[in-house]
């Protein structure tokens, strides 16, 4: 489909294109097409009210080489094709006949075009009636869209793509409609092999010389997937009850295939070969990516010595052989406070054997999963706790990510509600602020994370009795510096390196003789245990170190 400017008043008028001069327009190129005709007259009488000076939008039609009965009779055809029922186009048809557009012949005759064919096949012929009619059944597919816009435009799939999508179970408002195309489909739409050959397409569907005809760019050509989208959205948003919206979460995918011509890209590995690089998740080095870098970077001499103009006809139209819905990630945040020593955030898996029965994710995401229905979930938090330190205070800020999830739309009591369920389900947890976050505010979570200030509580012992004076200059010690090599209990998952950490301030109870208890104020990232009995001199200074003793640390809360 190609769009025509005329260069008044923004208008311009639609020029239909069947890549083959055996073929008439397939039933899809003449709906676009008659549609954006229509629409064009329209704009084009409103303009002519300002202007009377310009051209009539009946004017337009003299730009091609029709007489004035043909132009009167196609722009009746193509109204009556645009009024005509949608349960009379029926796509299970095994390859229907295009439109009939009556037409005669131009004034150059139908022999130039026979000059065009490939070997002499595929010739066209006027039947009886004034038809067009072709010697060769296999010409009723389209052979630049391969019938997608012939079969696949039809009600009769939107229809089944719908009942596909609405027996997924999703939960959605609107979606967005992925179309994947035949990589091949990029080589026989491409504009320029037609444009090296001297031909153009005039309103008939028939190749002309271009010196006849309008000179067009790759600007003028609306690509194929696009033509398809503006066709079916339309429909699948009538259907579905909802609108077509780019930003949709909810995403529904069509993937068609066409094995009968998946060699007519192969050329362009051998003149481009940098443009086909294999990759790990990628089944095939002719991806539409890369079939249109080659385009872009193959000179048209080349092409038109290694592609036929126009392309081979196929003996079948494309199959779709994949039909996928999918919803976009939802989060889920708020802060958990743990009462369990005995209990890790994350599962503890070590060697392939499990440690401990659950873990804080665990017991919070799985009532999450259930709820929203989801495939699976990732589980990030602000920080995390060792498995026998408890969180207490104001908790740990976390976020889920629930990956495909099919429902996704809740109210603020049905949160709470799944808050109540999780803290009902478990004494070793308990959930605050549950509620539903965008993307963004999970970045947030993680932003300055050192720049934080925490609160710890540490039951200490020492080796050596002590007394109440013995403790209290840690009371006045204010802003401590400590450099904190990688604890060796975290090495196997940190890198080797050497942390400053500041801290802030610390206050003693005493206990017993060989007990008690130190409350700090840390720079977030603190290694606590380890400030405490020193991890073999890798933590400097150290308690430890300051009191002269040997201490080790048997309680912690943050």
């Amino acid at each position: 489909i190609r769009r025509v400017s005329h260069g008044f008043g923004g208008g311009g008028g639609w020029d239909a294109i069947s890549a083959s001069s055996q073929l008439p327009l397939c039933a899809g190129t003449l709906q676009a097409r008659g549609h954006q005709l229509l629409e064009r007259q329209a704009q084009h009488a409103e303009y002519r009210a300002l202007h009377p000076a310009l051209p009539c939008s009946q004017d337009l039609f003299n730009m091609f080489p029709l007489t004035v009965e043909n132009k009167h009779e196609l722009l009746n055809e193509l109204q009556k094709f645009l009024e005509t029922e949608k349960d009379e186009l029926v796509s299970e048809v095994p390859n229907p006949p295009p439109k009939k557009i009556r037409l005669q012949e131009l004034e150059d005759g139908i022999d130039g075009m026979d000059n065009l064919s490939q070997n002499g096949e595929g010739k066209t012929s006027i039947i009886e009636d004034g038809s067009i009619a072709s010697k060769n059944s296999n010409l009723n597919v389209c052979n630049v869209c391969l019938g997608i816009l012939q079969d696949f435009c039809e009600k009769e799939f939107i229809k089944k793509v719908c009942q596909k999508v609405e027996a997924s179970g999703f939960e959605f408002t609107n979606l967005v409609l992925s179309i994947s195309f035949p990589p091949q489909l990029s080589v026989r739409e491409d504009p320029g092999h037609y444009e090296s050959h001297g031909l153009e397409v005039d309103v008939t569907g028939r190749f002309c010389d271009i010196k006849q005809s309008l000179s067009l760019g790759r600007n003028d050509i609306v690509q194929l997937k696009e033509a398809y989208k503006w066709i079916t959205h339309p429909l699948f948003s009538e259907e579905l009850g909802v609108p077509i919206d780019g930003k949709s979460l909810f995403e529904v995918s069509v993937v068609f295939a066409h094995p009968e011509t998946v060699e007519d890209c192969h050329f362009l590995r051998v003149i481009c070969p940098d443009c086909f690089k294999p990759a790990k998740n990628k089944k095939s080095v002719f991806t539409r990516m890369a079939v249109m870098k080659a385009l872009n970077k193959i000179k048209e001499e080349d092409f038109c010595k290694q592609f036929p103009c126009p392309p081979n006809s196929p003996k079948a139209v494309c199959s779709v052989v994949e039909i996928e819905c999918a919803h976009g990630a939802v989060f889920v945040a708020g802060r958990y406070n743990k009462y369990s020593r005995n209990l890790p955030q994350t599962p503890w898996i070590i060697d392939g054997e499990r440690k401990l029965d659950s873990s804080v994710e665990e017991l919070i995401s799985d009532h999450l999963l259930t709820v929203f229905k989801a495939e699976s979930f990732n589980f990030s938090s602000s920080g995390r706790e060792d498995v026998d330190v408890r969180t207490l205070g104001n908790g740990r800020p976390f976020a889920i990510e629930l990956v495909n999830p099919h429902r996704v739309h809740f109210t603020s009591q049905e949160i709470k509600e799944l808050q109540q369920k999780i803290n009902n389900s478990s004494n070793k947890i308990q959930v605050r602020d549950l509620q539903l976050v965008t993307r963004e505010a999970i970045g947030h979570m993680k932003e300055g994370e050192e720049e934080k200030t925490k609160t710890y509580s540490a039951l200490i012992w020492t080796n050596k009795a002590i007394q109440r004076k013995d403790i209290e200059f840690l009371d006045d010690i204010k802003d401590l510096k400590i450099d904190q090599k990688t604890p060796l209990r975290v090495l196997h998952r940190r890198p080797l390196a050497v942390r400053t950490r500041i801290i802030h301030s610390m206050e003693t109870h005493y206990v017993d003789e060989h007990h008690f208890r130190l409350y700090l104020k840390t720079q977030a990232g603190t290694y606590i245990k380890e400030f405490v009995h020193g991890d073999f001199g890798r933590t400097k200074p150290n308690i430890c170190s300051l009191m002269d003793v040997t201490a080790d640390i048997l309680e912690l809360d943050v």
